[in-house]
């Protein structure tokens, strides 16, 4: 303790008192920098010197008061302009490049950080390296700074990018963030920023930055992770805290304990002033103030701090108050104001460490709906709330567009937004978002989003030597090299590029790592069709695609692609012509099309060919990556625009296409808006494919043809037509003798004039339109001639008025979808983009035309003109430079002009609008399809449609609407918001009229009913969902079944209590449309054209007509809701029930929402009749239209855990469950665990696809549901027998249990065996089998996937989710699961090699007991009583193998008295040569060790046995005696205990076979260690001139590591074997090992590394080939071969290539490797070796021909006579095997010829 207060003085330094007042004054200098009201001087102030001294060193003037540095009176956010030089700030490292770092600062702020600016020390390293020329990897930038670390930063320079943007350079350098200390100032228990300046023996220097200060790191394990310091480089930033100050501040130690750094907090005793605070200091603070906007605190008792709102937890939002306590962590401290703001974020506070655990996140560029803003700063931003309830900020900056004002409240009235996360914010751990509509719509917002081979529209920004470098968006760059300027070099680019230029360019390859993007202008490139290779997975055999040559050899030329993918095209494939050079025909950069022959994605090998492609190639190309299809909906994006329409690429494959402009829209009038609005690079969603011709694909974008395809309605072919079908489709051509209309599939039919309109049709010109959407019914069917005749007559095909309504709709929205394309890109056009219908303008009157309209003028449209009509300027003053009101009435963009109406009528203040209220309205202005109407004079203006039908046609002009013409309309809507906002009318006197020609084709006749009247019907017929009645004057009316009775039985049939013909009290209800049996509801303006709905219901029968409630609406039904409901009828195609619920609601059931049981499958048309009253719950609304309810007759209509319901098997999943499909367009997923209470051995065996079971809800997983079958969850509560459990969670495993599972598989560490669906246990093989097992592989041979297993529970670990089974037969009672035929040894156990050796001492006690008398009399020599005691170790089961160690002086005595004894002696105990009942203890009395409990063991046994039980005693013990006997006389018999092996290791201690013997020993009882140990004693005991004995223990550690460690461990072993031993073979027997163990890319890529280093060595090519060749890499073995013809000698190539022909021969092609024994053979003819060994293989692989054709081509040789003897002998012996007497004769014959050819040579 002495030393310490010398060293850490108490009170500052020695001359100084001790008194604690001295520490006052530094607390009122602190208080200078508080606002404060001026105090009263005292006379005696002792610290106005320190006072004014303080002052002076934070350089500023005192001034009474007036001094407000460290004033906080408002909190707000760190923003961008008010950031200095100097602001030291907390920051997060985001990215780590190898020049430079991206740092989080406070405020989602962004810094970047250059290496140079991290340390001294670091730039001298880098500076050394470089001087020298070292290796740069030993000082690589990521081993200084890791992503989410906390580092303390200071602001040293703030620069300005080309484009405008503010880039913040920061330093983490100490020397500049603690330049503001000095050695003095050092405290035990501060937390300081620092780099490691050296490594020394037993620390590290630390660079603090401080002036004369010194700080040790020691390496001190009890302080800290040992691992963490190792890790320590020179440069390293690190966090320390200092623990000891010495000398001064001169020298400190320090600590990088995260714990102690996290927690460390700063106080006054520490002396931190103002002018010296850091970031990343944890203090104790105290609120002073809460504000909206975050909270005012006071730290050190005198200094002020802000704590905004993202850096308040959030858990704590709302319970922070004046004068809490907090800890809060500094994150910044501005250097003039010295303004210092804190975070209380729990990331930032203990005890988090100070790496954060999320950096970035993977949802920046993410463009989410739906978000919610739950508050706004006014001079920060706002905080949004995203739908998975995650936030996100989005600053003021972004809340608006460029040009508008900052509108909080107009953005706080809107209910959602629409936005896009463009950052994240590490220190907030917050997404930073945008509102700017423009950036939320930029196609390309980060380098993520660009995709190798993509099109992208650029601009130019500069072009240099290289290249040009082009900007794809304000943060995207790329560069166009000079070669990918063009098709060919240009040589002044300059001509043809301008800086500011827009060009068109295709992504040849990203790397998002350096922000790098290559881009080409080649023609060819952009505009090809073909696929993309953007991977190697890509090129498949067969395919075409552009490319651009990169190298030019003899050999071929090399073709790259996208991104890194390339490929050969070989000589042979470059041409037809192989004699060509292709220098002469091909040139660097040429684009060519080439088609892939192999491709093998893994090496990544392209073999390509210019030869082979052809033009069918690629139009097959181009549509066969299509999957084209009538109706599918697609994106397109387009490419070019011209008259007749878009001509679009399919995404995402890119097949061209063609979207006609009259397929645009069902409204004529908008096909020209909307192509004026789309621009080339615009993409297209929601489109249809429509047709497919040699032309190629035709698209269509018509809402009313996508909802007829949508919905399966469509014919597809002309066998499907029938007369009376309404078809949606469109004029195709029209012709004097009709209308010729086209559908979907290539039909078309005609409309002849006369079925053209209800009206007479003089002439068809101008009736319809080319391309126009009409309805069209089949009236005329030709089958021979595949012909058919349509009408168009409205009387025929009639609409709803909800499709006209919706016709209305969708071309108004189409138009305002135009509108915002055409004013978002047109500048003149921009002043547009706000003016709607009805908005009122001050204009000023400009010109009058000659036909009377007026022009006027005003800032807002200074160039788009505004005119109004004459009938429109009626009663107003039109002299010129008067000021008037104007109405808009419509914006014309093509023009462009805009029409505005100046009548008071319209300009007047709008009234309020009633719904039902009926109005005189007014045309103010017509087009083709829309018409502006204002309603009387209430001021609102709204929109109609022209026509009331598709295929309403004008006879006349003045049938049309015109300006000025009346209507009378009712409101329908007072504020439609598909209108924008605009009221929605019905026009009630625009009635159709019609030309009756027949009872049929009319209408119906109209009746005088309305709704509310009582009428006396008269029942015609009966059917079960309704009744049909008469009224007077012969109307007919219709009785829905829910009508009849007020609340029916179930299972009842309402309509069987009627009787035809009776008469009935009813009240309308409604009305039924006679064609399409529509339930009208009261305010259908068309009632009168219908068939009264009736009710015979009493409860409305007797109210008045305003009392009766109306009918529930659709949207009214809730999920859940019980309703009742009738059958209607079941539909087997669809398989679901059709019910009824009221005149106007229809309802369906699917199958399994219907049934309870899986029997009920196979007839579900016969559980319901027609009509029948049942009970459903409302599940929910179908989206598809015609709108039903879905209903479920099951009473389920949701899932929850314990719901029982019925499911179809969709997939049967081996070894896994049951994938099904479950009611409401669920699925579920069932486990082989879940399928029965009982487990069986092929539990799947009973189910297959389509079956219908019942199963229960067990839980819900991302979506889809995991479900049980067992009959205890099913019929749960009812005590259901269960054989195997249901496991639901670890906790309910016991040890010592004993349950059933199913074998999930077999690896390397054991066998697994599923519990249940969630846990899964292990076995070790040690507990597997009670044999000893060496191969691993012999349990996946015997134990099967899914095999059914019983398995007792040794161990669960509930923490790490682990159970120990095991399958020993003596834990399950079954049977080994591996079979004794395989005759394994059995692997001994401990505990029974014990009970053993007890008993034979027992024995040997008991044979002493009969002779203690005489082994009293006897005394036994010294020898013998220390073998006794050996005998007693016996005893303790030490020697587990029943043998008694022998010293080596014993071992020689036994050898030497084995010839005097006629037995063996084992152990000097007792005499081999006596009989067995003279046998005698050692010692009974004399000796010392024995026990006292072994006397009274014997004492109190029985006192006697009978002669006979003594009698078989002798016999055994006799027995066992002479097997140990005959254990050891046997040389050959293996050791069975650790102390045998060690007798025969000193006897023979090279013998590497007794030293493996050993290893597996151990192995065989799993004591990987003990094994491990030995192999380590055999390196060191065999001598070093036994090299191949050290080899082959060397080899087998191999072995033992592969088999049991880890890939560390054995390359460890592998790297000392290099060093012991001849390097070549270890590397060989490595790589065996590891294709031994299927371990292919550990083997392959140490072969690459061999051939490197042995490349002189012909086995270790000859290893190589081997290898490829048996893994069917044929090719990769001819290309191997080539190598290594080129690296071995000349006298090698022979025996290479026969080598390389054998391993074709056995695994690869056997024509390659004939090809090569043909090739050797022709150089070398005389090797009758050779020939000799390609006879055997073709004898072995070949055909007889081919065996005979090669004997032929040996016996012909220039060889010596005896070798053709040979020769001819091994042919004769061929045919006696193989061949035919002739064959036979044949060869003799070829033998006597060759006989006489040699004469007597040949003799």
């Amino acid at each position: 303790m002495a030393s310490m207060e010398e060293d850490f003085p108490r009170g500052g330094s020695s001359k100084k008192g001790s008194d604690p007042k001295t520490a006052k004054p530094r607390i009122e200098v602190d208080n200078l920098f508080e606002v404060r009201e001026p105090a009263k001087k005292k006379k005696k102030e002792v610290s106005k010197p320190e006072h004014r001294k303080a002052a002076k060193d934070e350089g500023k003037k005192v001034d009474d008061g007036s001094l407000k540095l460290n004033t906080s009176t408002d909190v707000n956010i760190l923003h961008l302009k008010n950031l200095k030089v100097g602001t030291v700030m907390l920051g997060c490292v985001r990215e780590v490049s190898d020049f430079e770092f991206v740092l989080g600062l406070p405020s989602g702020l962004k810094g970047y950080l250059p290496i140079s600016s991290v340390s001294d020390t670091y730039n001298e390293l880098l500076s050394q390296k470089l001087d020298s020329g070292g290796d740069l990897e030993t000082v690589s930038s990521s081993r200084l700074l890791v992503p989410g670390q906390l580092v303390r930063c200071v602001v040293s320079s703030l620069g300005s990018s080309k484009e405008g943007f503010v880039s913040v350079k920061v330093s983490i350098n100490p020397k500049e963030v603690n330049k503001e200390l000095s050695s003095r100032s050092l405290k035990a228990g501060m937390t300081l920023g620092g780099c490691v300046e050296s490594v020394e023996d037993h620390g590290f220097l630390i660079d603090l930055g401080v002036s004369g200060t010194k700080a040790f790191l020691p390496k001190d394990k009890a302080e800290e992770a040992k691992s963490s310091k190792q890790e320590l480089m020179v440069g390293q930033y690190v966090t320390v805290l200092v623990t000891e100050v010495k000398n001064e501040g001169r020298v400190v130690r320090v600590s990088v304990d995260p714990t102690a750094v996290s927690q460390a907090c700063a106080g006054t005793q520490q002396g931190w002033m103002l002018s010296n605070l850091v970031p990343g200091l944890l203090v104790q603070a105290r609120v002073k103030k809460v504000t909206l906007h975050g909270l005012i605190v006071t730290f050190f008792s005198a200094y002020n701090g802000t704590v905004d709102f993202m850096h308040i937890d959030p858990d704590k939002a709302s319970k922070y108050s004046e004068g809490d306590e907090v800890k809060a962590r500094i994150i910044y401290v501005e250097p003039s104001t010295r303004q210092v703001g804190l975070s209380l974020r729990s990331h930032l506070l203990p005890p988090s460490s100070d790496v954060l655990d999320t950096a970035t996140s993977d949802r920046v560029g993410a463009v989410i709906e739906c978000c919610i803003m739950t508050a706004v700063h006014h001079h920060s931003g706002a905080i949004m709330e995203l739908p998975d309830g995650a936030a996100a900020f989005v600053h003021k900056n972004q809340m608006k567009e460029p040009n508008e004002e900052f509108n909080p409240n107009r953005l706080l009235a809107q209910p959602q937004h629409t936005l896009r996360i463009t950052d994240y914010s590490p220190m907030e751990q917050i997404h930073l978002a945008t509102l700017r509509k423009r950036t939320i719509e930029t196609t390309f917002f980060s380098y993520q989003d660009i995709k190798e081979g993509q099109l992208v529209e650029c601009t130019v920004q500069s072009l240099e030597k290289y290249g040009m470098h082009v900007k794809i968006s304000n943060h995207i760059k790329g560069m166009v090299p000079r070669i990918h300027l063009a098709d060919v070099t240009l040589t002044n680019p300059e001509k043809k590029f301008k800086v500011g230029m827009k060009v068109k360019c295709r992504v040849l390859s990203v790397d998002l790592k350096n922000k790098k993007i290559i881009l080409t202008r080649k023609k060819a490139m952009i505009e090809s069709p073909l696929p993309v290779f953007a991977s190697y997975t890509d090129a498949r055999v067969g395919l075409v695609s552009h490319g651009f040559i990169v190298c030019v050899k003899d050999f071929g030329c090399i073709v790259r692609f996208y991104g890194d993918v390339k490929g050969l095209v070989p000589q042979q494939e470059l041409t037809a012509d192989s004699m060509i050079n292709p220098q002469s025909l091909f040139y660097v950069g040429q684009v060519v099309k080439a088609k892939v022959l192999r491709c093998d994605a893994e090496i990544e090998k392209l073999v390509l060919s210019f030869k082979a492609v052809t033009q069918g190639d690629v139009e097959q190309v181009q549509t066969a990556k299509f999957g084209f299809e009538v109706g599918k909906k697609v994106e397109a994006v387009v490419l070019k625009k011209d008259l007749t329409g878009l001509e679009v690429s399919i995404l995402p494959e890119e097949v061209p296409a063609l979207l006609p402009m009259v397929h645009l829209s069902d409204h004529t009038t908008n096909w020209p808006l909307l192509w004026e609005g789309l621009q080339e690079g615009d993409t297209i969603s929601n489109v249809m494919c429509l047709n497919k011709t040699k032309q190629g694909i035709t698209l269509s974008k018509k809402p009313m043809l996508l909802e007829a395809l949508s919905s399966g309605d469509v014919v597809k072919s002309f066998s499907e037509l029938q007369v009376g079908m309404i078809m949606v489709g469109w004029v195709k051509d029209i012709m004097p003798y009709g209308v010729f209309v086209s559908f979907p599939h290539n039909l078309f039919g005609l409309a002849p004039t006369a079925a053209m309109s209800d009206k007479f049709v003089a002439d068809v010109a101008g009736l319809f339109q080319v391309g126009q959407t009409v309805l069209a019914k089949v009236t005329n069917l030709d089958e021979q001639k595949h012909r058919f005749l349509v009408s168009l007559k409205v009387s025929e095909v009639s609409s709803s008025e909800e499709d006209a309504q919706a016709r209305l709709f969708q071309g108004q929205s189409e138009r305002k979808a135009a509108h915002e394309m055409k004013t978002s890109r047109d500048d003149l056009l921009q002043q547009l983009s706000s003016v709607s219908l009805g908005d009122k303008l001050k204009m000023t009157v400009g010109d009058t035309a000659e036909d009377g309209s007026v022009s006027l003028t005003s800032d807002q449209f200074s160039n788009v003109p505004v005119l109004a009509s004459l009938y429109h300027t009626t009663g107003v003053n039109t002299t010129p430079g008067c000021q008037v009101t104007a109405v808009v009435l419509h914006v014309d963009l093509l023009t462009p002009r805009v029409h505005v109406s100046l009548l008071p009528a319209l300009t007047t203040k709008k009234k309020m609008l009633e719904k039902g209220s009926q109005h005189t309205a007014t045309v103010q202005y017509v087009d083709k399809d829309f018409a502006i109407l204002s309603l009387e004079d209430t001021g609102h203006l709204t929109v109609v449609s022209t026509t009331t039908h598709l295929n309403e046609t004008f006879r006349f002009e003045s049938e049309k609407l015109t300006v000025g013409s009346s209507l009378t309309v009712t409101v329908i809507k007072p504020k439609c918001r598909e209108l924008g906002g605009q009221a929605l009318v019905a026009v009630a006197s625009r009635l159709m009229t019609t030309r009756h020609r027949t009872t049929s084709e009319s209408m119906g006749p109209k009746h005088s009913y309305s709704i509310g009247d009582i009428v006396m019907a008269k029942i015609r017929t009966i059917k079960p969902t309704h009744v049909l009645v008469d009224l007077k004057d012969g109307i007919s009316g219709s009785i829905h079944v829910s009508e009849i009775r007020e609340e029916p039985k179930l299972g009842s049939f309402p309509t069987s209590s009627l009787k035809v013909g009776t008469e009935v009290k009813a009240r309308v209800i409604g009305g039924r449309e006679v064609r399409g049996h529509n339930f009208l509801p009261f305010s259908h303006p068309n009632f009168t054209f219908s068939m009264p709905e009736l009710t015979l219901l009493p409860s409305k029968l007797d109210v008045d007509v305003q009392e009766m409630k109306s009918e529930p609406e659709l949207e009214n039904y809730k999920p859940g809701d019980e309703i009742t409901c009738f059958v209607s009828k079941y539909i087997p195609q669809k398989t679901c029930l059709e019910l009824s619920v009221s005149p106007g609601i229809e309802g369906t059931a699917e199958l399994l929402a219907m049934i309870r049981r899986p029997r009920e499958a196979n007839h579900p048309q016969k559980l319901f009749k027609c009509g029948q009253c049942i009970t459903a719950k409302v599940v929910g609304i179908s989206t598809k239209k015609p709108e039903r309810l879905i209903l479920s007759l099951t009473g389920v209509h949701k899932f929850e855990p314990g719901t029982v319901t019925m499911g179809t098997i969709l997939k049967i999943t081996p070894r896994m469950g049951l994938a099904l499909k479950l009611p409401f367009g669920k699925t579920g997923f069932a486990s082989i665990t879940d399928l029965s209470d009982m487990y069986t051995e092929n539990p799947l065996e009973e189910y297959k696809e389509g079956q219908v079971v019942r199963c229960c809800v067990i839980e819900e997983e991302n979506g889809r549901f995991r479900v049980s079958l067992r009959l205890s969850r099913i019929h749960a509560g009812k005590g259901m027998p269960v054989k195997d459990v249901d496991i639901n969670s670890i906790s309910e495993l016991q040890a010592g249990q004993t349950i059933r599972g199913y074998v999930q598989n077999v690896g390397e560490q054991g066998v697994f065996v599923r519990l249940s669906r969630a846990i899964t246990g292990r076995v070790l093989f040690r507990h597997a089998t009670s044999y000893y097992v060496t191969d691993c592989k012999m349990f996946v041979e015997h134990i099967p996937q899914n095999a059914l297993l019983t398995v007792k529970i040794l161990h669960v670990d509930t923490e790490n989710n682990h159970v120990a089974l095991s399958l020993l037969p003596e834990d399950t009672g079954n049977a080994d699961v591996l079979p004794e035929s395989l005759g394994l040894p059995q692997r001994q156990k401990q505990t029974k090699k014990e009970e053993y050796c007890k008993n034979l001492a027992k024995r040997k006690r008991k044979i002493s007991e009969s002779k203690q008398e005489e082994a009293g009399e006897k005394k036994k020599p010294k020898k013998e009583k220390e073998k006794k005691s050996q005998a007693d170790d016996l005893d303790s089961g030490v020697d587990v193998y029943f043998r008694e160690e022998e010293t080596p002086e014993e071992n020689k005595k036994g050898k030497r008295e084995a010839g005097k004894r006629g037995r063996l002696q084992v152990a000097s105990t007792f005499s081999w040569d006596t009989e067995l009942n003279s046998l005698k203890p050692a010692t009974a009395a004399e000796n010392t060790y024995e026990s006292s409990d072994d006397e009274q063991d014997s004492q109190s046994k029985p006192a006697k046995k009978s002669r006979r039980e003594l009698e078989q005693e002798r016999k055994d013990a006799e027995q066992s005696l002479s097997r140990l006997e005959a254990e050891l006389m046997d040389p050959s018999a293996r050791p069975e205990s650790s102390g045998a092996f060690e007798r025969l290791l000193l006897s023979s201690p090279d013998s590497s076979l007794l030293w493996l013997q050993y290893m597996a020993f151990h192995l065989q009882a799993t004591q990987i260690e003990q094994a491990r140990a030995v192999a380590e004693r055999a390196i060191k005991t065999i001598s070093f001139r036994e090299e191949q004995e050290k080899l082959n223990v060397w080899v087998a550690l191999l072995n033992l590591e592969n088999m049991y460690g880890t890939e560390e461990s054995l390359q460890k072993v592998f790297e000392r074997a290099v060093q012991y031993c001849e390097p070549m073979p270890v590397y060989q027997q490595l790589a065996d090992i590891y294709a031994k163990s299927d371990k292919m890319k550990e083997a392959e890529s140490l072969y690459k590394n061999m051939v490197k280093r042995f490349r002189q060595e012909k086995a270790v090519w000859q290893s190589y080939g081997s290898f490829l060749l048996r893994q069917g890499q044929s090719d990769a073995a001819n290309v191997l071969l080539q190598r290594a013809l080129q690296s071995l000698s000349n006298k090698d190539h022979v025996d290479l290539i026969t080598r390389f022909a054998r391993l074709e021969f056995q695994y690869g092609s056997k024509d390659r490797g004939r090809a090569m024994f043909d090739k050797v053979l022709a150089s070398y003819p005389k090797r009758t070796d050779l020939w000799s060994v390609f006879i055997d293989l073709m004898v072995k692989h070949g055909s007889q021909k081919d065996v005979r054709d090669l004997f032929d081509r040996v016996i012909h040789l220039s060889a010596s006579v005896k070798k053709i003897k040979f020769f001819f002998k091994r042919y004769l012996d061929y045919e006696k095997q193989h061949g035919t007497p002739e064959s036979i004769q044949a060869v003799k014959q070829k033998a006597l010829d060759y006989v006489e050819a040699k004469g007597t040579e040949a003799t």
